[in-house]
């Protein structure tokens, strides 16, 4: 049984995404293990893409607290000058 790879081409199958970026970042073990978890419970799925979801959440979450107290602050000062 011979297979003719002749024809075959090097790299990935399928092509990763250009708005993904490939980093080594070294996070404990345990919050590894806790994605994994929720992957494995889940039935499957990608533990980074639920790290990235993660992260992604907290940078809303920030910034709506920093625009929430940004319009707080413009409130006042505009109550301020009437």
């Amino acid at each position: 049984m011979s297979e003719d790879f002749s024809k075959g081409k090097r790299g990935p199958v399928v092509k990763p995404d250009p708005n993904k970026v490939r980093i080594t970042i070294r996070l404990d073990a345990d919050v590894i293990e806790h994605f994994k978890k929720l992957v494995h419970d889940s039935g499957g799925g990608n533990y980074q893409r639920l790290i990235n979801d993660a992260l992604r959440e907290h940078i809303k979450a920030h910034d709506k607290a920093l625009e929430d107290a940004i319009r707080k602050v413009i409130r006042e000062e505009l109550k301020k000058a009437v």
